[in-house]
């Protein structure tokens, strides 16, 4: 991902691990020193507050570029410490040297395409074009969703040979509020929210289906927002071309593995680990975060130059459970 995104991961890191309420927290006081470091002002300071998740800081590329430049500098700030950073397993043998594995979320081979179903059967009863872009799992704020919408809207103006088929549960209605459980989940979850995040970050207020309506899109789309089971997955994985991951921000993704045992590229945002799973122009295209010009670009791409799925297997093919489990338990 090149310094920058090094620097954005290593943010990420620090803000995740932080204590908020602790104001001896170290990793609180390292996000401190980062941003001293970067000369933030005043102004600055507020929109990068650490109560705001880090990918969605207000002129992020500007504080990034300025870490960059300063980078000699920046690693004075942690500690020195040796790492053997390896992606099979290997354990270090030099005294003082932590090991750091780094491993991706295996396939999900669980799903596979059916042979026996008709795709284009499926497809003319439910009006779903040539061209199909697909969004799976549970809908919450942090995919992306209303970011695949709009950019979906762009490609859609300039072609009348594409569809959206949106998969997946809409995650807040899944609770059963007369459940105490969920009274105690909705408690903590306002609570913490008071305390990080902004009104427009409540995502119990997250409609991004809201969207299809009022940019026309009804007759463009097919929507399935309910629970969908382990035998009806493979349909819509099957009826589709590429899967959208225009993700705010990520950590490893079920449904980027689910994608692959199907053989299919993946059009994703810029952030977290996405660019090193997914090589732009060989088995997927990426584009920059929260710029929906930039998605809508990359989709359009994935059909004037679609991806071999072949490519999609050569660029996965080391990422199984056993090599995942060997690396584990260090057995080569």
């Amino acid at each position: 991902p090149g310094l920058k995104g090094l620097v954005q991961n290593v943010l990420v890191f620090l803000q995740a691990k932080l204590d908020p309420e602790n104001p001896n927290c170290n990793f609180k006081k390292t996000i401190q020193e980062i941003l001293a470091l970067a000369n933030a002002n005043t102004s600055e300071l507020e929109k990068w507050s650490i109560a705001i998740p880090v990918n969605q800081w207000e002129d992020l590329q500007h504080l990034l570029i300025r870490l960059v430049d300063k980078y000699s500098l920046l690693l004075n700030i942690f500690p020195d410490k040796k790492y053997l950073i390896n992606e099979n397993g290997e354990r270090s043998k030099i005294a003082d040297c932590q090991t750091v594995i780094k491993l991706y979320h295996p396939i999900y081979d669980l799903f596979k395409p059916n042979p026996d179903f008709d795709v284009e059967k499926f497809k003319t009863e439910h009006g779903l074009k040539k061209n199909v872009f697909l969004f799976f799992g549970f809908i919450r704020k942090y995919k992306g969703l209303h970011n695949a919408i709009a950019a979906f809207k762009k490609v859609a103006d300039e072609r009348d040979d594409v569809s959206l088929v949106i998969c997946g549960e809409s995650f807040w209605a899944t609770l059963d509020n007369s459940k105490f459980s969920t009274k105690v989940k909705n408690v903590l979850f306002g609570f913490a929210k008071s305390i990080f995040l902004k009104k427009s970050d409540d995502e119990r207020e997250y409609n991004p289906l809201a969207l299809i309506e009022s940019l026309n899109l009804q007759d463009k789309t097919l929507i399935k927002n309910e629970f969908v089971a382990n035998e009806e997955v493979h349909k819509y994985f099957q009826i589709s071309d590429v899967v959208l991951l225009f993700y705010l921000y990520a950590t490893p993704s079920g449904v980027e593995s689910l994608t692959y045992n199907f053989k299919m590229p993946i059009v994703a945002a810029r952030v977290g680990h996405f660019p090193e799973t997914i090589k732009d122009g060989f088995n997927g295209y990426l584009a920059e975060p929260e710029n929906i010009d930039d998605m809508a670009k990359a989709m359009i791409r994935s059909l004037e130059n679609p991806i071999s799925r072949e490519n999609v297997s050569e660029a996965t093919k080391l990422m199984s459970w056993e090599n995942y489990a060997k690396a584990i338990v260090n057995k080569g």
